[in-house]
């Protein structure tokens, strides 16, 4: 990571996000600290892979949403988020992109999908950290996808008070399982097809 000029210790803002080079490196703001997003072929194939199903869903049920991932950004009480994939109604990204801002709020979210990276920081915060997160900021569906040792998913809806949200186990889906949603919207496919290439 980049220290920027004049914060070398941190606690560092939106703006010191903002102002880091990309250089191919992503990076998130949690509590004023910079955390580098790993990222490798795999992680990043899976994420396109992901994104294209849901659009492709999406499209064939005519749901009027958008399908959306880094470097785009999401709010939350801890600082921002990159998600690798994420669904808003289209009314919120294009309010978005008329604002210019590539940054959105929990509850303009209807969707949030991390990729784990195994081994690294962020699968402690994909698994544990951020689901508290997504739960407290109002998200209603988040999706866990792990690709080794073969891909799978663990879907999570929001369960709980409003007081006290919390998510809970709606769906696992190993590799040849489909995996069969109707909310958001209604999607069907096999975890496995994330570690396709084209």
């Amino acid at each position: 990571m980049t220290a920027t000029a004049g914060h070398p210790h941190g606690p560092y803002t939106l703006y010191d996000l903002e102002e880091l080079p990309e250089e191919g490196r992503r990076h998130e703001l949690a509590d004023g600290w910079l955390h580098e997003l790993p990222g490798d072929m795999w992680h990043d194939n899976a994420a396109e892979r992901l994104r294209a199903i849901l659009k492709d869903a999406a499209r064939q049920s005519n749901a009027d949403v958008h399908v959306a991932g880094a470097p785009q950004e999401v709010a939350t009480s801890a600082g921002i988020r990159r998600p690798d994939a994420f669904v808003v109604h289209r009314d919120v990204a294009r309010l978005a992109l008329e604002r210019r801002t590539r940054t959105y709020y929990g509850p303009d979210l209807l969707l949030v999908a991390e990729i784990v990276t195994p081994r690294t920081a962020s699968e402690r915060t994909d698994r544990v950290r951020k689901v508290a997160e997504y739960a407290a900021t109002g998200i209603r569906h988040y999706w866990i996808v792990d690709l080794e040792p073969r891909p799978a998913m663990t879907v999570l809806e929001l369960d709980g008070t409003p007081y006290r949200p919390a998510y809970r186990v709606h769906r696992r889906a190993r590799s040849g399982e489909d995996v069969r949603l109707d909310l958001p919207f209604p999607v069907t496919f096999d975890p496995a097809r994330l570690s396709e290439m084209e």
